[in-house]
């Protein structure tokens, strides 16, 4: 296992390899981000796993998780503000060498990410079929997509919790450590999704003859493999925190709650809860539109959104990639570096994602194929794929941009570049053509507003704003913090 571990080490280097406050840009960008290609690829697996599976199962199974996707994102883009809180603080608490007060950070955002989980699970569990009924799920996708949910929302303390200690290992520049813990979990996932959705059933000699080895439980089995191979997953992110041998440390008594430190997290967190939240309830609304339409329709929404989260991951892990660079630059006073980095990121970005989006128009019907046998839905969901594939060059340059404003603490500006993005711009567009042209209406609002989110947040950033949010101003404030960070026992 050692050896395996070196032997991927010398793929992917950390923070160890790379001073991500000095020397050249390009590299340790690309070895911070390529993990995080592979991380979110592995995140990914887990949709694209129940949507094959489910795909095989029913066309009613495929349309109720194309109800419950979003459900997921909202719930987890509400309490997605403190993650994001945790990562710029111990990323800029790292570059400016402040280990103490990143351990701090880190350990008080995972008590607050844990309260939040509970309580958002809980919300969700009670009022799942409201939801969804409310979006407009047929009486034969109903049930499902709530017995779905259900699952998820009591599983939702392991999903957000792992998604918080990967991010608070990227604010201090780890991204290795989360991909390899990540592989884990979607193997499991992978291996155990099949037996639980269709079942299993022995049949060879006795006395195991017909002993039902896995009960069939449809889609439900795929929420309950998800969450299982999750709660694995921060069994092990915990383990590793706690020793403090790769990456930022936890410390238990740390994570006494600190409501004067909530403060904190909060004036970073909410804004960017906004931002994730916006997204989350851009995809609800869409959904609605979408209801009215046959459930044909709302399975082909399901692959489309699913296939973007594959292709985008790119986009994201950059992001991401540049949101550490740019925080740990800003703490070490170095905000010209940071700049470097996010209009390196954003060219990049933008060639290789419009690369990907011309081979996704030729290849839609294919890649439709792949997740349904409903040849309607393959259709449908190829002129999707069209319809938006030759603007997947613009997402990757809002992202960019948008992932600098939160590395420097702005999270309320990439929240307002988001809501623009998605509420003022594509949610209204989809409404308009929707009942004029159909479904293409719909697809059309992607495209659209994929351009435009990249022209305000390219035009937003050479306002200069940005560089205003050092750490005092940016409300990360480590030098003159009223903050007691209790002294470590050595």
């Amino acid at each position: 296992m050692t050896d395996i571990r070196r032997r991927i080490s010398s793929l992917f280097k950390g923070r160890e390899e790379f001073d991500l406050t000095s020397g050249g840009i390009g590299k340790p960008l690309f070895f911070l981000s390529m993990p995080i290609v592979v991380t979110n690829l592995f995140q990914t697996a887990y949709n694209l796993a129940d949507t094959f599976w489910l795909g095989q199962y029913s066309t009613d199974a495929l349309a109720a998780i194309s109800f419950a996707f979003p459900m997921v994102f909202l719930l987890i883009s509400l309490g997605m503000g403190i993650s994001v809180a945790g990562s710029v603080l111990v990323a800029q608490y790292t570059g400016a060498g402040e280990e103490r007060e990143a351990e701090y950070a880190a350990s008080q955002t995972m008590t607050f990410a844990g309260i939040a989980s509970v309580v958002l699970g809980v919300v969700g569990y009670l009022f799942v079929g409201d939801f969804l009924d409310i979006m407009g799920a047929s009486p034969d996708v109903l049930p499902m997509a709530s017995s779905y949910m259900e699952v998820i929302s009591l599983g939702l303390l392991f999903m957000f919790g792992f998604a918080v200690f990967v991010a608070l290992m990227r604010g201090y520049g780890d991204t290795i450590t989360p991909m390899l813990v990540m592989f884990g979990s979607v193997v499991l996932n992978i291996i155990i999704d099949p037996f639980l959705i269709f079942g299993w059933t022995v049949v060879e000699n006795a006395p195991f003859v017909g002993t039902i080895a896995f009960p069939e439980l449809g889609i439900e089995g795929a929420a309950i493999a998800t969450v299982f191979s999750r709660a694995l997953a921060l069994v092990v992110g915990l383990a590793i925190m706690f020793r403090g041998k790769r990456g930022v440390q936890i410390n238990l008594r740390d994570m006494v709650p600190n409501f004067t430190y909530l403060r904190r997290l909060a004036r970073i967190g909410i804004p960017a809860s906004i931002e994730g939240t916006g997204r989350a309830v851009s995809m609800n609304l869409l959904l609605f539109i979408v209801a009215f339409f046959p459930d044909t329709v709302v399975a082909a929404y399901g692959i489309g959104t699913r296939v973007f989260s594959v292709v985008f991951l790119p986009a994201i892990a950059v992001a991401r990639g540049v949101e550490t660079m740019t925080g740990q630059n800003i703490g070490a006073d170095k905000p010209d570096r940071a700049e470097q980095a996010t209009a390196l990121a954003a060219k990049v970005l933008f060639a290789i994602l419009t690369g990907a989006g011309i081979l996704i128009w030729f290849g839609a019907a294919p890649i439709a194929d792949l997740f349904t046998t409903d040849s309607e839905v393959v259709d449908i969901s190829a002129e999707f794929l069209r319809y938006v594939a030759l603007t997947f060059g613009f997402i990757g340059i809002m992202r960019a941009y948008t992932g600098s404003f939160r590395g420097a603490g702005k999270t309320l500006t990439a929240a307002a570049i988001s809501v623009l993005m998605l509420g003022v711009i594509r949610f209204p567009i989809a409404w308009v053509f929707a009942s004029s042209i159909g479904e293409s209406g719909i697809w059309l609002s992607f495209a659209i507003s994929n351009v435009a989110g990249a022209a305000i947040a390219y035009a937003w950033y050479q306002r200069g704003t940005w560089r205003k949010g050092d750490l005092t101003e940016s409300n990360v404030d480590i030098d003159e913090t009223n903050i007691e960070v209790p002294a470590t026992d050595d």
